[in-house]
C-alpha cells in the first residue's frame, strides 16, 4: 500500500510540476477540469445521490467554474487590486472553511439532505478549483504554498505513524494524532525557514505575511482533511473513490488543498 501511495505521489507530483510551469495559463485551467468532474462526481456519491443527481451536479460546479473564468478575466501578472470577482470567490470559499466547516465538525453534524450537501459541495470545489487556476499566474510562488499543503501531509503521515499516540479527532478521524500535528508544524517551519533563506526576492515571504501565509495553509489543510473525513465516515465509506492506487479518490487527495488555497489566494495574489 506504501509503495502504491508513493508511485502515485511521485507521478502526481511530476505532471502537476511540469504543467505548472510549461501550460499557459488558460490550458492550466482547463488541465484542471477533468480533476475538478471526476471530484464533482466522487462528491455527489459522498452525498448520496444517484446517478443522475450526480451527473447533474457535476454539469452545475463545471458550468460554475467556466463562468466564472470568463467572468473574472485574466491579469498576467496575477495580482489585482480591485476587490472584484477573484476575491469573492475566494471570501467565500473562506467563509465556509473558516465558520461553516469548523462547526459542522465540532457539532458532528450529520448531514444527508441532498441540497444542503449539494451547496457545500460547490463551496468546497469551486473556490479551490478557481484559487488552484489563478495562482498559476505565478508559478513559481505557486509550487511554493503547494510545497506547504504537500509537506504537511506527508509529515503528518510520517509522524503520525512513528509516534503517534493522542488521537486528534478520534470520532472524525481516527489515524489522526496530535504528534502528526506537530511534525506537520515542526516540518512546515523548517521549510519556511529554508525558503526565506533561499528566496529573498520574493517580499510576500516576510516575516508577518509569510508566517501568516505558511501557518493559516498548514491550518486550513488539516481542516479540509478533516472535514472530508468526517463526510466519509457519514456517508459510511474509508475512500472517495477508487481512481487513484495508494490514495482513494481524487477527493482524498486533493481535501488539504480544498480548504487551504482559496486562503492561500487571497494573501498570495491580493494582500501581498
Amino acid at each position: 500500500m506504501l509503495s502504491a501511495r508513493l508511485a502515485t505521489a511521485a507521478a502526481l507530483l511530476a505532471a502537476c510540476v511540469t504543467a505548472m510551469f510549461v501550460l499557459p495559463n488558460g490550458w492550466w485551467a482547463l488541465a484542471l477540469i477533468p480533476l475538478l468532474a471526476a471530484a464533482s462526481w466522487e462528491w455527489g456519491a459522498l452525498a448520496g445521490y444517484g446517478r443522475e443527481a450526480r451527473w447533474i451536479f457535476g454539469l452545475v460546479v463545471l458550468a460554475s467554474a467556466g463562468l466564472l473564468w470568463l467572468g473574472s478575466g485574466a491579469d498576467p501578472s496575477g495580482k489585482s487590486g480591485e476587490f472584484g470577482l477573484d476575491v469573492a470567490v475566494y471570501a467565500i470559499g473562506c467563509a465556509f472553511w473558516l465558520l461553516v466547516a469548523p462547526a459542522w465538525l465540532a457539532l458532528r453534524w450529520r448531514v444527508r439532505g441532498p441540497y444542503a450537501l449539494g451547496v457545500a459541495g460547490w463551496l468546497v470545489l469551486v473556490p479551490a478549483w478557481f484559487a488552484l487556476a489563478k495562482m498559476q499566474m505565478q508559478p513559481a510562488q505557486f509550487l511554493a504554498v503547494l510545497g506547504v499543503v504537500w509537506l504537511a501531509d506527508t509529515a503528518a503521515y510520517f509522524s503520525g505513524r512513528a509516534w503517534g499516540r493522542h488521537k486528534l479527532a478520534p470520532t472524525i478521524s481516527p489515524g489522526k494524532t496530535w504528534e502528526g500535528v506537530g511534525g506537520t508544524a515542526a516540518a512546515v517551519a523548517v521549510y519556511y525557514g529554508a525558503l526565506y533563506s533561499a528566496a529573498p526576492g520574493w517580499p510576500w515571504l516576510g516575516a508577518l505575511a509569510g508566517a501568516a501565509l505558511f501557518a493559516g495553509v498548514t491550518v486550513m489543510s488539516v481542516l479540509g482533511d478533516l472535514f472530508e473525513s468526517w463526510i466519509k465516515r457519514c456517508a459510511g465509506v474509508k475512500d472517495s473513490g477508487v481512481l487513484l492506487p495508494g490514495h482513494g479518490g481524487v477527493m482524498d487527495r486533493i481535501d488539504s488543498l480544498t480548504a487551504s488555497m482559496p486562503f492561500a489566494a487571497i494573501l498570495l495574489l491580493h494582500l501581498a
